[in-house]
C-alpha cells in the first residue's frame, strides 16, 4: 500500500506547494514511485511547479464527473506522476468519491502526496480525507504559526495516524535578531511534532516559479531530502 501524505497549511504563501514538490522530487530521486495530487481546486499550481503544465489534458475532477478514466487524468513524470486539480468545485467532489479514486490509484505507487488548499474549508478536508499522514507547513511568524495550529486541529475528525510540522524559510540571523520565532517557540505554539526545518533559500523560490527542480546541493533541496528520509524511517539528525 502507498503511504498517503497530505501537505497542508493554515495560511497561504508559506511554501506548502513547494514542500509538496520538494518531497515528490526527493522520493522520486530515491527510486520510489510517487503520485502528486493537486487538491487546490481552482488555484492549482503543482503542474507549473513540476514543469508539467503543457502535458495536462484532464484532471481528477474530470474523472469524478465521468469525463475520462483515472489513468487518462494522470500526467506521467518518469516512474512518478501528477494528478492535476480541477478548476472549479462541484458537488460531485465528495469525500467518498475522492477516497475511492485515491484507493483505485494507490496500488501503483509507493507514496501519494496531496497538496491541500490553504485554510480549513471543505477543499482542505477533501484533501485530508484520503490521507493517513499530514505535514503542516508554517513559516516562523506568529500569524502563520497560529494558522498552522488551527490547520492541525481541523484534522482531528479524520483520525490521521501522524501529524508533523515543517518549519519553512527559517533564517538564523533573523531568529538571532528576534525578527523570527525560534524553532522551539514554533513547536510550542503549534503543539505539532517537528519533522523538518527548511532554511531560507533563494534557489527554491526561483525554481518554483520557473517549474524546474531545485539544485540538489541547495539548502532547501537537502532539507527536503532529509525529511523524505525521516518519513522513510531513517535516523537523520535535524540540522538546526
Amino acid at each position: 500500500m502507498a503511504k498517503k501524505i497530505v501537505i497542508a497549511s493554515g495560511k497561504g504563501g508559506v511554501g506548502k506547494s513547494t514542500t509538496a514538490a520538494g518531497l515528490y522530487r526527493a522520493f522520486s530521486a530515491k527510486g520510489l514511485k510517487v503520485l502528486a495530487v493537486d487538491a487546490d481546486i481552482g488555484l492549482r499550481s503543482l503542474d507549473i511547479i513540476l514543469g508539467l503544465q503543457d502535458s495536462v489534458a484532464f484532471d481528477w475532477g474530470d474523472v469524478l464527473l465521468g469525463r475520462c478514466e483515472p489513468r487518462a487524468a494522470m500526467v506521467p513524470d518518469g516512474a512518478s506522476a501528477l494528478l492535476p486539480a480541477p478548476l472549479a468545485l462541484n458537488r460531485a467532489f465528495t469525500y467518498q468519491a475522492f477516497r475511492r479514486l485515491i484507493a483505485f490509484l494507490e496500488p501503483g505507487f509507493d507514496y501519494i502526496i496531496t497538496d491541500a488548499p490553504a485554510g480549513v474549508a471543505k477543499g482542505y478536508h477533501l484533501a485530508a480525507c484520503a490521507s493517513d499522514t499530514a505535514i503542516i507547513v508554517s513559516t516562523p511568524d506568529e500569524i502563520c504559526v497560529r494558522s498552522a495550529a488551527a490547520a492541525a486541529a481541523g484534522l482531528e475528525a479524520f483520525h490521521l495516524q501522524d501529524i508533523r510540522l515543517v518549519i519553512n524559510r527559517i533564517g538564523k540571523k533573523r531568529v538571532t535578531a528576534g525578527k523570527m520565532l525560534n524553532i522551539d517557540e514554533v513547536i510550542d505554539m503549534t503543539g505539532i511534532r517537528l519533522i523538518g526545518v527548511v532554511p531560507e533559500d533563494p534557489d527554491a523560490a526561483l525554481c518554483t516559479v520557473k517549474g524546474i527542480p531545485i539544485p540538489v546541493t541547495s539548502p532547501a533541496a537537502m532539507a527536503f531530502a532529509d525529511i523524505a528520509e525521516r518519513l522513510e524511517g531513517g535516523n537523520v539528525p535535524l540540522k538546526l
